[in-house]
């Protein structure tokens, strides 16, 4: 069956990354997990695309869209948690911080201040890179025991798009930021955020984006292989890029599948590759915007597009209620390779306290059940000290694209 309702053409992604949203509206763009009466499902049923999501990802623009994922909470129960204590006081909290709109950097790279503010509690946001409901469950475990080992209620929150999530912690609305490597960046260098933690995937602290498609014909110059029920020519099983570009001006024309203009892997880095294969993101295909990874393998699987892009391989999310996908849907080119999303913390905090957070997330982390809980989450098998140096690269890729 398609699913319309959870595509939208992609339009004005450019300009629009350049807005920065208000307080008052990145508060309304947070999801209260607490509010939310989702049931508890495995991080990797299909389920996760079939339209629990808004299909309004801030217009990829980052502006802080109060359209927060449908199914996670209402407005007006954040609007009572988080835009409460800061919409008519955000300017203020983040300048109390000495991070506040003035980052540290060694050369170019930011990374972040520290503040005066000891926190009552703590909110812990996360993107919605995959189901907004899953996340609101998965997380549980984590904001308990985080609740445990620091002594104060830590609180976790969905954002409505990427670029809100940056905005909640510049507004003191988000203390603790589980971001993608752009949005690590940009919290830094706008609102002093550290970025103080890497992501780990099989030991691994960063990956490929993948282009997929329902046409192998069309796109492999190969024979496809298969590995475990998913097929991949163009050497992409590896998951190793980059691997497949040459096939990439053959994609001129064709509908495909984006995610915001804020995701490194369901469009930066995507986007980047097709530019310098020669066909515009923009204009040389007929793009439309999906709200998450799993949705846009969904979208080439269910014919609304026959390229899509997402991070490698998430197909495995959707694979336990659609296990066809992966011969269906067959992975024929990879980016880049890009640094691993990871965890900011506010600037506005103080040295104690990012020290406390950071090893209490470190101490879980080690534990079979923080192992469990991280994977349930955004698929992590580990968390390590970041590289600020190696998560520019994003930032860099992005201006490239006129994105920033």
């Amino acid at each position: 069956m398609r699913t319309p309702h959870r595509l939208r053409r992609f339009a004005g992604t450019r300009p629009a990354m350049r807005v920065a949203a208000s307080a008052a509206v990145a508060a309304l763009a947070l999801s209260a997990l607490a509010a939310c009466g989702a049931r508890d499902e495995p991080a990797s049923s299909g389920n996760a695309a079939s339209g629990s999501q808004t299909s309004q990802a801030a217009g990829s623009s980052g502006s802080g869209s109060a359209s927060a994922s449908s199914g996670s909470a209402s407005g007006s129960s954040t609007s009572g948690s988080a835009s409460g204590s800061t919409s008519g006081s955000a300017s203020g909290s983040a300048a109390s911080a000495s991070a506040s709109g003035s980052a540290s950097a060694a050369g170019n790279v930011c990374t972040g201040k520290t503040g005066t503010r000891d926190p009552k509690e703590l909110v812990l946001a996360l993107v919605p890179s995959g189901d907004a409901k899953k996340l609101v469950e998965s997380v549980k475990p984590l904001t308990e025991a985080l609740t445990k080992s620091l002594g104060i209620p830590v609180r976790g929150v969905v954002t409505a798009d990427y670029q809100a999530a940056v905005e909640a912690m510049g507004a003191n609305q988000a203390d603790i930021g589980f971001l993608p490597s752009l949005q690590m960046s940009q919290a830094c260098d706008k609102y002093g955020a550290v970025p103080e933690l890497q992501t780990e995937r099989n030991g691994a602290s960063s990956y490929a984006a993948q282009f997929f498609t329902n046409d192998p014909d069309k796109y492999c110059a190969d024979k496809p292989v298969d590995v475990k029920g998913l097929l991949y020519c163009n050497n992409t099983q590896s998951g190793n890029g980059p691997a497949g570009l040459d096939e990439l001006p053959k994609v001129a024309g064709a509908t495909f599948s984006f995610l915001q203009a804020a995701s490194p892997a369901g469009y930066i880095f995507p986007a980047a590759a097709l530019k310098k294969a020669g066909v515009d993101p923009a204009t040389g295909v007929d793009p439309i915007q999906v709200t998450a990874n799993d949705a846009s393998v969904l979208a080439v699987y269910n014919g609304d597009a026959s390229v899509g892009a997402s991070y490698w391989d998430a197909r495995t999310v959707v694979q336990g209620d659609t296990p066809d996908v992966g011969q269906k849907v067959v992975v024929f080119a990879l980016t880049d390779m890009i640094p691993n999303d990871g965890v900011s913390l506010s600037g506005s905090l103080t040295k104690d306290w990012q020290d406390k957070i950071t090893q209490a997330l470190l101490d879980y982390a080690g534990t079979k059940d923080g192992v469990a809980t991280l994977e349930s989450i955004y698929q992590i098998s580990g968390l390590t000290k970041a590289d600020p140096a190696a998560l520019q690269k994003t930032a860099d890729v992005a201006a490239t694209l006129g994105l920033g």
